[in-house]
């Protein structure tokens, strides 16, 4: 059996080795490293697959966030709608602009976004909610972009785990992730279901004006050179990880579908327990004919009820199973955001999820007898 590993960035690699390595030397010989041709060619590839008018390149996802709120004009003081259970990059750039993380709570099956909760934390300030579509799944968009249209809001979505997901709206049309809020962001870190081979983030919109905005921000608030119309930063994707991302982007599909078909295996092998609650998903039927992507398992994350979460991931790492935690400290008990002086009670279930959330390994290149493994382990731990 080969090691076991969170993901399998060699096994993916040895497939596609020769598009990649094709597409990094075309890369090395034309020496265009910064805004190449490869920048611009993946650029227009990715809005063909996701369906967006707009894709901005970016250094990495945590940048995409800032500059994404940056281009909708958010101000020091605005208040903005996240979520407690996500990764600290999300609420992370709301501070560093000055404005107010207002934090809820999320749903107890999907860990997404509790829309239930959302108009009762809207107040005067607020400017906008960012949805988080977690470990794979959407959050809940048509409802969330109603209230955001009722109350004049702007949507921005966190894709940084959802690349390639389907929203599936209430008529069975089917939308990509990332292709409904007013904006989103996302990251291509080398883990995630499109990775480049170091850092790399987008921002997408189908707002003409925005984009033209996000395009001057990325690179220092330049539309001309020397002349800086706006205040912006220096995130800009680099032709290398550009050129990795064009040569892996039509395998994304593939990709998803490898994980998917891995989540079934351990369903099938884990289902029936009862101290285990297994992922689930929001999935309508689609109006389309093409293949519908509801959960593409960025992370393939389980509860444990009634048990020791930490003594079971422990366990496993002594049988050489790397098992992540995702996530341990909920955003409103750390350190960094004590200031915002958020109300225990408000998190119910972001408190008991992170007291119970693991994550077993998920990547494109997992086998049988991988899957049997980590199976077995989890059940012999369970007795």
């Amino acid at each position: 059996m080969k090691k076991i590993q969170m993901v399998d960035l060699k096994g993916q690699y040895n497939k596609i080795k020769s598009q990649v390595n094709n597409s990094i030397n075309e890369v090395l010989e034309s020496t265009a490293f910064i805004n190449g041709p490869l920048v611009k060619d993946f650029q227009l590839n990715l809005e063909k697959y996701l369906g967006v008018k707009h894709v901005i390149p970016c250094a990495n996802g945590t940048d995409a966030l800032q500059i994404a709120m940056m281009g909708l004009g958010l101000k020091p003081g605005d208040e903005v709608i996240t979520v407690d259970f996500t990764f600290a990059s999300t609420v992370e750039v709301i501070a560093l602009l000055g404005l107010k993380p207002v934090l809820i709570d999320v749903c107890p099956n999907l860990y997404t976004m509790n829309v239930d909760l959302i108009e009762n934390a809207i107040t005067p300030k607020t400017r906008a909610i960012v949805p988080v579509h977690l470990f794979g799944h959407c959050a809940n968009m048509e409802v969330i972009m109603q209230i955001a249209s009722k109350h004049n809001l702007f949507v921005i979505e966190d894709c940084a785990q959802s690349m390639g997901a389907d929203y599936i709206y209430s008529d069975g049309r089917s939308v990509k992730s990332g292709a409904i809020g007013h904006v989103s962001a996302t990251s291509f870190f080398p883990s995630k279901n499109l990775g480049c081979y170091g850092d790399g983030g987008a921002i997408f919109t189908n707002d003409d004006d925005l984009a033209h905005s996000l395009r001057g921000i990325v690179n220092h608030g330049m539309y001309k050179r020397y002349h800086h119309d706006v205040v912006g930063v220096n995130s800009r994707l680099d032709s290398i990880q550009a050129a990795v991302l064009n040569a892996k982007l039509p395998f994304l599909d593939s990709y998803n579908r490898a994980r998917q078909i891995a989540a079934t295996k351990y369903n099938e092998k884990l289902g029936g327990i009862e101290s285990l609650k297994l992922p689930v998903k929001r999935c309508g039927v689609s109006n389309s004919n093409n293949e519908v992507f509801c959960h593409v398992f960025h992370q393939y994350t389980v509860r444990l009820i009634d048990n020791d979460r930490d003594s079971l991931v422990s366990y496993l790492n002594s049988k050489d199973i790397p098992c992540g935690v995702y996530y341990p400290i909920p955003l409103h008990r750390q350190k960094a955001y004590k200031m915002y002086d958020y109300n225990e009670s408000d998190f119910p279930i972001t408190n008991q999820i992170s007291k119970e959330v693991f994550s077993l390994p998920m990547h494109t290149e997992l086998d049988d007898d991988q899957i049997d493994y980590i199976t077995k382990a989890v059940i012999e731990f369970l007795g």
